[in-house]
């Protein structure tokens, strides 16, 4: 008879003693998730903007705010939504501007502020590049569009709008949808030639009785998610 190890038990090892224990029993409402003091606040935007600045810092919420600013803004209403001051935002944001990341326009009524469209669309295209799934992306859009392409027996959503066909607001948002999946599908296949670029590697060979070793590249998939 073999004699088996004895079972680990579960739970601690160690536990609390009587006078350690909580008078009495915890419930839900004495686990608080949060930060900020919620009784310290009537309403719940002010709350929400307390608990963002207690888990951030000045530099990441001006960031935030300018990745998602598409029209040019004051420092001072940058400020105001990163719950900064206006000579911090100020600041940080012609930081951002040296450094491409923000587009800067000087008008009559002071500077403006908004994100570089080529860097936010770079830094959007390297995050599709690092992605697993991109080639299955590329075939779900492509399989998007082919439908499109069937429903309406049209090459692309321009032509069904010029159309003598009045359309109903199904169709009007299909077109909608139809010209995001091209802009994405775009996207995508940048991402692809900026992934492959990446991944070109050349693999050389030892130089044999004095001759130079080869070049070589990866074969070639036999079809190209591209086409």
């Amino acid at each position: 008879m073999t004699d088996e190890p004895p079972s680990t038990p579960d739970g601690p090892d160690e536990f609390p003693t009587e006078e350690e224990l909580p008078d009495e029993p915890l419930t839900v409402d004495d686990i608080d998730p949060f930060d900020v003091d919620d009784d310290d606040f009537e309403d719940i935007d002010d709350f929400a903007a307390a608990e963002w600045k207690a888990d951030t810092t000045a530099d990441e919420r001006i960031r935030t705010v300018i990745n998602r600013t598409t029209t040019p803004k004051s420092a001072g209403d940058i400020a105001d939504t990163a719950l900064v001051s206006e000579t911090k935002a100020r600041t940080t944001l012609n930081k951002l501007a040296e450094e491409g990341i923000v587009r800067s326009h000087q008008t009559d009524s002071g500077k403006l502020y908004e994100r570089d469209p080529e860097w936010h669309l770079l830094k959007q295209i390297s995050q599709l590049a690092a992605s697993e799934t991109l080639v299955e992306q590329i075939q779900r859009v492509k399989q998007e569009l082919a439908e499109y392409k069937a429903k309406y027996d049209a090459n692309d959503p321009e032509e069904l709008l010029v159309s003598d066909k009045e359309l109903s607001q199904d169709e009007l948002n299909d077109v909608s949808h139809w010209r995001t999946a091209e802009r994405e599908l775009k996207h995508l296949r940048a991402a692809y030639r900026f992934k492959e670029a990446k991944e070109q590697t050349y693999t050389v060979t030892e130089p044999i009785d004095g001759h130079p070793g080869k070049q070589t590249t990866p074969p070639a998939h036999n079809q190209h998610p591209l086409q």
